[in-house]
């Protein structure tokens, strides 16, 4: 593009790391084709996040918007990876107190486009009376967003579904067989999210007015992958659904120098173990297995006789009562062939390392895209959020395999988590998990097919702010 025609894009992701990441990454992308970026969050926020390559930072720079303290949010929450599930929405609440700062920072800043994401609802209203452009940017997949419907049915002011079984069918605007639904355990567990409370609107509203008010939808997706459900979108909701390819993280824990210690001691360890024969035990930021499903998670993990290294999160923020605690004697009994770490980890560093072979994940997209990027096997264990949905896709396309489960409460069994890894992992029955994840990684790794999506959203936006000028 020629230089005229370089945008001004403020990248607004809501606050939860599993959000902010991949929001980081295609602001590098941008960034490096020589548009400007202001990537905006709170201050505790953009000092955890991975610097980017010196470099961008011409183009990308950080904007630290203060968050407001609010009654019930504790002191320094500033992601949801400070705080229990119930306080959550607090994190919303105060995020909604922006709205003054946001609107300041436009007026000063005039940018082209907004980039911002499911909670922040709000948005395309401030924006439209700034007269700058929005796009809703998903880091929720294609079947997700296709699974969630209609804005008018997300924002009430159609009907809807009523009751939880009503999640755990295909929707009626899906034209195709698909087994990409919640299970009944699975929707229960949000179930909270799905109407307001006397304090807050609820989370299908937020999505709802977002996808309604913005003038295009971006959503992490590619076309080669699930062009079904890219096509319901478009069907949907009427209105540009531009995917912008999987953004697989890049350099994320290049300056983590503080923590090079602590990595040459994981390294050491996994350096020991055969090639392939790890197990990676992982459940993001945000997903913390109950009391009972820890028991059965560790004792499982004993059962199955494999390597493994896990990254366990005990508590939720120091706000957490309910810490949670590994089987007496678990630790001492699996010495020889396990680590349980309850601190930091760089998660792409032990993916890429050649003694893991699998990882048992909550299915969580950013940590799906980095096991296609290293070829590890997946094992799927859902915990909240969109994850149920994700699961499914991955399970009708054969690259995971999910560990069998009660689908009323989502209990599961030591021997079923002893099974389903010795499945994947070792067993003949598993080799097509191990094979196909391998096939994916050119389509969702490959730089090339990056760029070009990121070279399609920029024309994209040029191309309406264009149009736009014209209608005036």
């Amino acid at each position: 593009m020629a230089d005229d025609r370089k945008l001004h894009i403020i990248m607004f992701p809501w606050l939860a790391f599993g959000h902010m990441i991949p929001y980081l990454e295609l602001s590098k992308l941008i960034a490096k084709k020589g548009h400007k970026v202001s990537f905006v969050s709170t201050p505790r926020n953009i000092d955890r996040l991975p610097k980017p390559p010196i470099n961008l930072s011409n183009h990308l720079t950080f904007v630290k918007l203060p968050l407001p303290k609010i009654q019930n949010l504790p002191e320094n929450a500033e992601a949801t990876t400070d705080l229990p599930y119930n306080k959550v929405k607090y994190l919303k609440l105060a995020g909604d107190g922006l709205q003054d700062s946001v609107t300041q920072f436009l007026q000063q800043s005039s940018p082209d486009w907004i980039l911002f994401d499911f909670a922040f609802y709000w948005m395309p209203s401030i924006a439209s009376k700034l007269n700058i452009h929005t796009a809703y940017f998903s880091i929720f997949t294609a079947p997700f967003l296709g699974f969630c419907g209609p804005a008018r049915l997300l924002k009430g002011t159609e009907e809807g579904r009523k009751t939880p079984e009503e999640f755990t069918v295909r929707p009626k605007w899906v034209p195709f067989d698909t087994n990409v639904a919640f299970k009944h355990f699975e929707i229960m567990r949000i179930v909270d999210s799905l109407s307001r409370d006397d304090e807050n609107v609820s989370d299908t509203f937020r999505l709802g007015c977002c996808i309604d008010e913005c003038d295009i939808v971006a959503i992490r997706s590619c076309s080669e992958f699930e062009p079904e459900w890219l096509k319901v979108l478009e069907e949907i909701h009427r209105k540009p659904i531009i995917p912008v390819g999987q953004l697989p993280t890049t350099g994320i824990e290049a300056s983590d120098g503080n923590n090079n210690d602590a990595w040459i001691s994981m390294k050491e360890w996994l350096d020991m173990q055969e090639k392939g024969s790890v197990i990676y035990v992982a459940f993001g930021s945000e997903a913390k297995p109950s009391q009972a499903e820890l028991e059965e998670i560790s004792l499982g993990l004993e059962l199955s006789r494999l390597p493994f290294f896990w990254v366990l999160r005990t508590r939720r923020g120091v706000e957490d009562t309910e810490v949670i605690e590994l089987p007496r004697g678990f630790e001492e009994r699996t010495k020889d062939r396990g680590v349980v770490c309850t601190s930091w980890a760089p998660q792409l560093k032990i993916l890429s390392h050649d003694s893991v072979g699998g990882f048992l994940t909550h299915s969580g997209w950013s940590s799906v895209v980095e096991a296609i990027q290293f070829e590890k096997a997946l094992i799927l264990l859902t915990f909240l959020a969109d994850q149920g949905v994700n699961a499914r896709v991955l399970e009708e396309k054969k690259m995971g395999y999910p560990i069998p489960r009660d689908d009323s409460d989502g209990s599961f069994t030591r021997d079923s988590v002893a099974e389903s890894l010795r499945l994947v992992m070792i067993e003949d029955e598993g080799k097509i998990y191990r094979e196909k994840i391998k096939e994916m990684k050119g389509l969702f790794c490959d730089e090339g097919r990056q760029d070009g999506y990121v070279e399609n959203l920029l024309v994209s936006l040029q191309s309406y702010k264009s149009a736009k000028k014209e209608e005036k």
